[in-house]
């Protein structure tokens, strides 16, 4: 999968409600109402993730994940990473 150039980055970013950019990464933090609530919605995005093959680094603190998301082997930003943070913002 080819990297995204700055500018594509750029321009993809709007579609992705609430997903940040920091260097080759994006991110979100996602708040949750308790703990049980918060691991129900990392499980959906695992098997997002398993389905489109596209695994986020998931960081789980009581009711809040944060995910990041970023094509390692293309070393950095690819359309995988924009696709699965569209399909994460449907999840409810």
């Amino acid at each position: 999968m080819k990297m995204l150039t700055s500018k594509q980055v750029t321009a993809a970013l709007p579609a992705i409600r609430g997903w940040k950019l920091n260097g080759t990464e994006i991110y979100k933090t996602f708040v949750k109402k308790d703990f049980v609530v918060a691991m129900g919605f990392v499980q959906s995005v695992a098997l997002l993730a398993e389905q489109m093959d596209h695994h986020p680094d998931i960081d789980i603190r009581w009711n809040t994940v944060t995910l990041v998301l970023s094509t390692h082997s293309a070393g950095g930003l690819t359309q995988k990473d924009f696709a699965l943070a569209q399909k994460i913002n449907q999840l409810k």
